[in-house]
């Protein structure tokens, strides 16, 4: 399995469950370790987690005794920078618009603001890699595609490397430069496809459904691997 991703650049690991994306997402992470071969962040091994690799998951994992700005700036105070950048943690509360709710505790949370605290905690540390393990699956469609608008937003706000894990098509399409498309056991990376279409995308636009028509093709194609644009 071959895979390099570009600076800046978002990249979606899609395919079916079983296939190794959050295998191959750990690995990146530094939390797994690969029988063969090797990975790297610019020329340097990955070997260990670094808070050069944030990591953000499905469940929010955020700390219920803290209030939401504490659990922000859980990472600064870990690695002992907070008085230093507070006013990072400051603005990144303010970027994905949890202001108001700054003193209260997670539990106050409804799941989309859960998860939009998570991802200002996973980005404060400013990460050279954002890895993303399905973070939005276990919200409901409309809190779905807002946070994908937040992520995008913030992306092209921070310039942070995305690397982002998900089966559902759709999303890779909205949200990713390149799409790496996975196949199953043995898990690899069947093709690698160029997203083109300007942002912001039209869900409902027509080279919107042509791709994603394409991709439901391709996912049930079992060849070798293909290199393909849109």
């Amino acid at each position: 399995m071959s895979l390099s991703v570009r600076p800046g650049e978002m990249v979606s690991l899609l395919g079916p469950n079983g296939c190794g994306k959050s295998t191959l997402l750990r690995m990146i992470a530094g939390l797994d370790q690969p029988t063969s071969g090797d990975l790297r962040l610019g020329n340097q091994p990955i070997t260990a987690p670094s808070a050069e690799r944030g990591l953000m998951f499905q469940d929010p994992n955020l700390f219920p005794w803290l209030t939401v700005r504490r659990n922000i700036q859980a990472g600064l105070v870990a690695r002992g920078v907070l008085r230093e950048h507070r006013h990072e943690a400051e603005e990144f509360l303010r970027l994905v618009g949890l202001e108001a709710f700054a003193d209260v505790y997670p539990h106050q949370l409804s799941g989309g603001m859960a998860q939009r605290a998570a991802l200002a905690r996973a980005l404060v540390n400013r990460p050279a890699v954002l890895l993303l393990d399905e973070p939005l699956g276990a919200l409901d469609q409309f809190t779905r595609m807002r946070m994908q608008d937040e992520v995008v937003r913030l992306w092209q706000t921070r310039g942070t490397t995305m690397v982002l894990v998900t089966h559902d098509i759709d999303e890779a399409i909205y949200m990713s430069d390149r799409i790496a498309l996975m196949t199953p056991r043995p898990g690899r990376i069947d093709r690698l496809i160029d997203i083109t279409m300007p942002r912001p995308r039209q869900r409902t636009s027509p080279q919107f459904l042509e791709l994603r028509t394409a991709i439901l093709e391709m996912l049930n194609f079992a060849g070798g691997a293909k290199d393909g644009s849109a």
